[in-house]
Order: C-alpha cells, then structure tokens, then sequence
C-alpha cells in the first residue's frame, strides 16, 4: 500500500495486478516473464515514465513479480465516464474475465483505483486500500504484500 501510496504522489502511472487465482497463465505470453522479487530498483525501473514497460501492468504471482509491460484487455463497456484512461478501462476489463484484483495510479490525477469484479472503485484512500486488501486476500497475503512495500518507506524487504 506504501508503494502505490508513493507513486501516487509523484503521479507516476501504475497498473499492479494481483492474481487470486492463477487465471492469468498463458494471458502474460506477450509480457516480459519475470520471476523475481520485487526490490525499490526493479519497481522504479518498470514503472520509470521512459520504460518500454511503463505502460504495461506489473503482475504479482505468490508475492513475486511474474510479469511486466503486461497489456490487459481493455473493457468492452460503453458506459464508463470519458475521463477513464486506458490503464482503468484494462483494469476494469481484466477483472471482468479474471479473479484478480487491479490497482491503478493515475499519472493525471494520482489517484488510486481499484479494480475488482468489473468493477472500479477510485480515489481510494491508502487506509480503505489496507482494509480492502486485507478483507480480499487475508492476512497471509496482505501480510507478503506489506513485506514487498516495505522498501517505499526505507524498510528492507524479508
């Protein structure tokens, strides 16, 4: 929650999607395959606004990152307001298909949204991010999820 917390406010654009359930498997083909703990270096590096991988979604399989420069399918929903981008519109589709949540940050606004369902709840706070976060994965994952975040605010990661 920190790291997306701290890309918010530098208006970094992000997509992180974290599978629930393993759905993705042969999604992330076009992607860069990672298998690689997440570190302060790797994450600056992939959403870096000159990244190659910077517009893609970074995916976090089992607390590690599987995949980066992911592109999600977008929503084929016609209704969603103007102002969405496409990182909100891939999130929003990839929850429509997939058990995976999605979170954005708006490089325009830097704001945090959540995907989840089809879905997309934004401007979400970090302390509502934490609770849904722990209500959704339980607190073995949400406790993985604060370990990988832990470098946001100068911690090491375990």
């Amino acid at each position: 929650v920190a790291a997306v917390a701290r890309l918010a406010d530098r208006r970094c654009g992000a997509l992180i999607v974290i599978e629930r359930g393993g759905e993705l498997g042969h999604r992330i083909e076009g992607a860069a395959v990672l298998d690689a703990a997440v570190s302060r270096g790797l994450l600056l590096s992939i959403f870096h606004p000159d990244s190659p991988l910077h517009d893609g979604a970074v995916v976090i399989r089992e607390g590690r990152v599987a995949a980066a420069g992911y592109f999600m399918p977008i929503s084929a929903e016609t209704q969603l307001p103007d102002e969405l981008g496409t990182r909100h519109r891939a999130a929003i589709g990839l929850t429509e298909d997939v058990v995976a949540i999605v979170l954005v940050v708006s490089e325009e606004r830097g704001e945090i949204s959540m995907a989840l369902d089809g879905e997309l709840r934004r401007a979400v706070s970090t302390s509502d991010l934490t609770d849904e976060l722990q209500r959704l994965l339980g607190s073995e994952e949400v406790n993985r999820w604060r370990r990988w975040t832990s470098w946001w605010r100068g911690g090491e990661r375990s």
